[in-house]
């Protein structure tokens, strides 16, 4: 019995190594839970980041009134009749003409073209003889349309010549798509994510038979077009005093056998609400450095080391940070650790300043002066409950409060350039909310075949996320330009931006010839 009393006996190294490895794999066991709590949120949870106070004295409403709620009225119906014409019967001509094949199912709008010898002086010397045709396939919003131009062909009866109206200018030459279907095709591929194959089985259903590498010919050529307001829209944004700069993953360029390449976008927030979408094969500071060049001012991001590595290598750059991307730190601990909460009610009373200066209609100085008296002593509390956070001795390093409280103390000093500068906003949410087209994208078309197709899908994504920001139509701004910039002077092209194209022309845009058959 001694014997195996003394052989049962654990060394004290051998039972603080077990003790230490005991730790060591609860330590990974809650980071393993809490990844898999983040990934079913992800999947099947609320991924809102707005807090839900729930008030326990607080009755819910229906259970208060019960039955004393009325049930509400239908609303009032009427019935509408109306009678339209038949269609006429398509003959052999029109299947053929020029390639473009359509059915009994595509509508036809004619468009008569006059000639100007038969309104001048010398009319009586002029007599239409036929008419020459030409088809073109529009587009209206959620239609497809055939137009048909009627073109006089007359005969000079004093010379015996032959003359004939000339078709009207496309955008492009010798092409069968009007300008409609054009601006149609981008503003649903790109606004809407709706990509070209199923824009494709649209055509087919609607009649229309058209391949789908014309399509992406279209969308290549028109985006080529546009190229150049892209740049004086990029140009314009790096002249602004405070930019917000954000990433976001795309897969772009094929990698190998049944493999995409890892791809950036960088969005880049101007103070004159522009965004532009720059694309880099890589995440690096080298991306940063190249696109803003010499610019000065204010760089307001999250806390990825690029920027700061930017910032300080440039004495005329201040880097300014996120406070949500702070806040969503203390927002993914609040399971584990209940002082969380504490952290996201103090951030949270910093936005009701925020909210608060936008009912006051604050600006400038008035804006600086109500966040030195109320934003600042609550910013001032949060980095003291931090610190005081940060000595606590049950809190282990790998704890999700631990890195929330690292993250914040690391990025004082950036966090409170906001309190400053009037100019400088609390966050990155107004250019999250912009780039969003960019993760909506990535569900419906997934990815981009080309690195040629990912640098033009961020030069469609630029205008058209502008013209929502400007409350400017995408499709009549695309419409109108596609025609324009052919005309228009090179040196004036930052007028066509969708900024400066809502003043000049939005009142008075150029339209598609479906609009006047209409």
């Amino acid at each position: 019995m001694k014997g195996a009393s003394s052989s049962s006996t654990i060394e004290p190294q051998q039972y603080a190594k077990v003790c230490a490895d005991n730790a060591q794999l609860r330590e990974e066991r809650d980071a393993l839970k809490q990844q898999l709590d983040w990934f079913k949120r992800q999947l099947f949870g609320r991924k809102s980041e707005k807090r839900l106070l729930e008030n326990p004295d607080q009755l819910d409403l229906g259970q208060l009134l019960g039955d004393a709620v009325p049930p509400s009225e239908p609303e009032p119906t009427e019935k509408i009749t109306y009678t339209r014409r038949k269609g006429k019967q398509r003959r052999d001509e029109d299947v053929t003409d020029s390639g473009l094949r359509f059915d009994e199912r595509v509508p036809i709008e004619t468009i008569e073209l006059s000639a100007p010898q038969l309104e001048g002086p010398d009319a009586d010397q002029y007599e239409v003889i036929d008419y020459k045709i030409t088809r073109r396939l529009a587009q209206r919003p959620g239609s497809y349309v055939v137009l048909v131009y009627r073109r006089p062909l007359i005969r000079d009866k004093r010379c015996s010549t032959l003359l004939e109206v000339p078709a009207p200018s496309a955008v492009f030459d010798n092409s069968l798509a009007d300008v409609s279907l054009l601006a149609g095709v981008l503003v649903d591929k790109f606004l809407y994510h709706l990509p070209l194959y199923r824009q494709h089985q649209r055509l087919a259903d609607a009649g229309i038979t058209l391949s789908r590498a014309t399509l992406s010919n279209y969308v290549r050529r028109a985006i080529g077009l546009l190229e150049p307001i892209y740049d004086a829209q990029w140009q314009h944004i790096l002249q602004s005093k405070v930019l917000a700069m954000d990433e976001t993953p795309i897969k772009a360029g094929k990698a190998g056998k049944g493999k995409l390449k890892q791809t950036w976008y960088w969005p880049i927030y101007g103070e004159a609400d522009e965004i532009c979408f720059s694309w880099s094969r890589s995440r690096g500071k080298a991306h940063v450095v190249e696109q803003l060049g010499d610019f000065a001012g204010t760089l307001l991001s999250d806390g990825y080391a690029a920027y700061n590595a930017y910032a300080k290598t440039r004495p005329k750059v201040t880097q300014a940070q996120c406070w949500a991307h702070t806040r969503r730190y203390f927002e993914r601990a609040q399971d584990s650790d209940p002082a969380a909460n504490e952290a996201l009610e103090i951030i949270g009373a910093l936005y009701q300043v925020e909210a608060q200066i936008r009912e006051r209609e604050l600006t400038d100085q008035a804006k600086l002066d109500y966040r030195s008296q109320h934003a600042l002593p609550i910013v001032d509390a949060f980095f003291a409950w931090v610190h005081s956070q940060r000595q606590r001795t049950d809190l282990v390093n790998s704890a999700p409060l631990a890195k929330a409280l690292v993250y914040a103390e690391n990025h004082q000093a950036q966090l409170r350039v906001y309190l400053g500068d009037p100019a400088v906003a609390i966050d990155t949410n107004h250019l999250e909310r912009a780039l969003r087209v960019i993760p909506m994208g990535r569900k419906n078309w997934l990815f981009c075949w080309s690195e040629v197709g990912a640098e033009q899908v961020g030069i469609i994504q630029s205008l058209l996320s502008t013209c929502r920001l400007h409350d400017v139509d995408p499709y009549a701004y695309l419409v109108d330009v596609l025609q324009r910039i052919a005309l228009h002077p090179a040196k004036d092209v930052e007028q066509l931006t969708p900024r400066c194209w809502k003043t000049l022309y939005a009142d008075n845009p150029l339209r598609s010839d479906l609009e006047h058959a209409r």
